[in-house]
């Protein structure tokens, strides 16, 4: 190591830079490294995970908005210096770095943008066979939730629409610095064999998205907006609320209002 000048965290980023080796080495071997011989990890910092992803037999990329972390990544990874992405990935088409391989994401992922990060993953779902890494605790189960949980929501839904999703193990506060003030959770997603949906996948977000918006009400409530006919609002799924149903009722739910004439 060369620079052992550390990077300050900076609050506006949400960064809270992980210090415990075996739990990033932990977060590293989470990836099966199966099906794909790149991964792409988000927000390295000072790359406490990342020294553990190049001792993997994969091509290791990172992405990092934070000019300072950069340069720290540059005088301590020298061999890690043409695959730092210096970009915002929300922003970025990482198409332009990867083309049409496929990819995984790894992370421990900002906890102000993490939702919006896993919503961009999805859209690139077909490049991306595993995305792993570490989210606020509520957010982790929030994604791997079933049906009929309380915290089951949109991001469930989508989510498991098209990767299996699990939680893997909790993180306390201590181990960060600066130390947030909740648990974190590290999951897994990996993408299931047949990920294509057997009906429209626009309509399938945008039913999921508006009966979640209006979560207390019952579905015959909330997708008013489909215009559906008395024919199909008479079908007894629409007396249940959206969390009562898995993401295959969704699915056939869309297949009847495609054909709702």
């Amino acid at each position: 190591m060369t620079n052992h000048q550390q990077v300050k965290a900076k609050k506006h980023l949400g960064q809270h830079f992980l210090k415990d080796e075996n739990i990033a080495s932990k977060i590293a071997d989470t990836l099966s490294l199966e099906g794909y011989k790149n991964v792409l990890e988000i927000g390295p910092g000072m790359g406490v995970l990342t020294k553990y992803l190049l001792k993997k037999p994969v091509e290791t990329y990172v992405i990092e908005i934070d000019a300072e972390s950069v340069e720290y990544l540059k005088a301590n990874y020298l061999h890690l210096a043409d695959r730092i992405i210096e970009k915002d990935f929300l922003r970025y088409d990482v198409k332009s770095v990867f083309r049409d391989q496929p990819f995984a994401i790894i992370g421990n992922f900002p906890y102000n943008i993490s939702s919006q990060i896993v919503f961009k993953a999805l859209e690139m779902r077909a490049q991306i066979p595993e995305f792993s890494g570490m989210f606020q605790k509520e957010v982790a189960q929030r994604i791997c939730a079933k049906e009929g949980n309380k915290v089951y929501g949109i991001l469930s839904v989508l989510v498991q629409a098209f990767y299996q999703a699990t939680y893997l193990f909790t993180v306390p506060p201590s181990v960060f610095n600066p130390p947030p003030k909740v648990d974190s959770g590290v999951l897994i997603l990996k993408r299931k064999p047949d990920f294509e949906l057997p009906c429209s996948e626009a309509l399938f977000f945008d039913v999921v998205k508006t009966s979640f918006q209006q979560r207390r009400k019952t579905l015959r409530n909330s997708l008013k907006k489909f215009n559906l006919s008395e024919n199909l609002k008479a079908n007894v799924i629409f007396d249940q609320r959206p969390e009562q149903l898995g993401v295959s009722q969704f699915i056939e739910l869309v297949q009847w209002i495609e054909t709702d004439v």
